[in-house]
């Protein structure tokens, strides 16, 4: 149906409503951490996947093999009197996860238990329906670090977009202000207008730090 073949398919299911939860939760349990209950109120303090998937961007992810799920609703006034930080951190808690996800799968390449070559083997093997442990964990790794990247991009309603705000100079955040209710739109160009006309700006974007992290956690 999505063009993959059956064990990935299988593999990028489980790492979505792996990955996906974790990472929502760990924006909830930040803010509760900080103060904001608001998370808790709407039932997102939670590892359950059905109160954090979102229908389009788990179809990305299986499609894609990058997506998104519904944000965590927090408030920031909240957040703000408790830290001037607190909105920053997080924001920068669910890319944080899905780097600690995937820096756990990758141990067993690390301790050579598993090697890429064995990945490569299992992966040209089309005809098997369920997936080997070597194929699911690089599965694993590669999406929760291309969840990581992609949400760290600063265009609203991404993560990094609160990130890059904390980080930013006063003189510069005027100007981040005049492009951050324009950054869904640009978003929704970046992701399927612009690929549309063979120009993947997304893609260039996280292949090179998706390729450099991978190697420095698989070795």
């Amino acid at each position: 149906m999505l063009g993959l073949d059956p064990a990935t398919l299988i593999s990028r299911i489980i790492v979505l409503l792996t990955a996906f939860s974790v990472h929502e939760f760990a924006h909830a349990w930040t803010a509760n951490y900080f103060g904001d209950d608001t998370p808790r109120f709407n039932g997102r303090l939670t590892l359950n996947p059905l109160a954090h998937l979102d229908l389009i961007g788990s179809l990305m992810l299986l499609v894609a093999g990058f997506g998104w799920a519904k944000p965590v609703p927090v408030n920031p006034y909240v957040l703000q009197r408790r830290s001037s930080a607190a909105l920053m951190w997080v924001s920068l808690a669910g890319p944080l996860s899905n780097f600690f996800m995937a820096l756990l799968a990758a141990i067993p390449f690390r301790l050579n238990l598993i090697t890429t070559s064995q990945v490569i083997n299992d992966v040209s093997n089309t005809t098997q329906f369920l997936p080997t442990l070597p194929q699911f964990l690089w599965e694993f790794i590669t999406i929760n670090l291309i969840l990581m990247l992609f949400n760290l991009i600063p265009l609203a309603p991404l993560d990094g977009e609160k990130i890059l705000e904390f980080v930013l100079p006063p003189n510069l955040r005027n100007i981040f202000d005049t492009i951050r209710p324009y950054g869904p739109i640009i978003l929704l160009v970046l992701l399927f207008g612009l690929p549309y006309l063979g120009i993947d700006v997304i893609g260039s974007i996280i292949r090179p730090p998706l390729y450099f992290l991978t190697r420095l956690l698989t070795g």
